[in-house]
């Protein structure tokens, strides 16, 4: 398996939007935060000095992932999501590698993301790659959230 993570490219937002709505739509449901960040992903993300990286694997995206910036040393891993047809191939676990190693290489202090408990399988891997639980605010940006986890660099 060749798999290759390529920043976003403009070309590329329909499958940032697809791979997350499908996710979304299986799991949940797609709160507005999620519609402002998938339908302008680069309004919402890249110019507000974020990044979008997807994997690529026989020149076909089969996943993606964020990361929303909080402030110059804190950004939200975010937006995470595999191609149901590629999942299993621990795809989304080379996502998260990456987002660490690029959050290391840009000297960021922390990585914050919200997720939910009955993501069982998630939850085990961000505890793996050393993300903590931490308190969730109240006014989350996801009404699904109930989990904030925290990895600091």
């Amino acid at each position: 398996m060749s798999l290759k993570i390529i920043p976003y490219r403009p070309g590329l937002a329909k499958y940032f939007r697809d791979l997350n709505l499908s996710w979304l739509e299986n799991y949940f449901y797609i709160e507005p935060k999620d519609a402002e960040l998938l339908e302008n992903c680069e309004s919402s993300i890249i110019d507000k000095g974020g990044y979008i990286f997807f994997a690529e694997m026989k020149s076909e995206i089969v996943g993606c992932f964020s990361l929303i910036k909080l402030n110059e040393q804190t950004f939200e891993l975010g937006k995470m999501a595999v191609d149901p047809g590629y999942q299993g191939l621990k795809i989304g676990q080379e996502l998260m590698e990456y987002a660490i190693y690029f959050a290391k290489r840009n000297k960021w202090r922390t990585l914050l993301l919200y997720s939910n408990t009955k993501l069982e399988a998630a939850i085990y891997i961000y505890r793996k790659y050393g993300f903590q639980v931490i308190d969730l605010e109240k006014n989350t940006p996801y009404k699904r959230s109930n989990i904030k986890m925290q990895l600091i660099l």
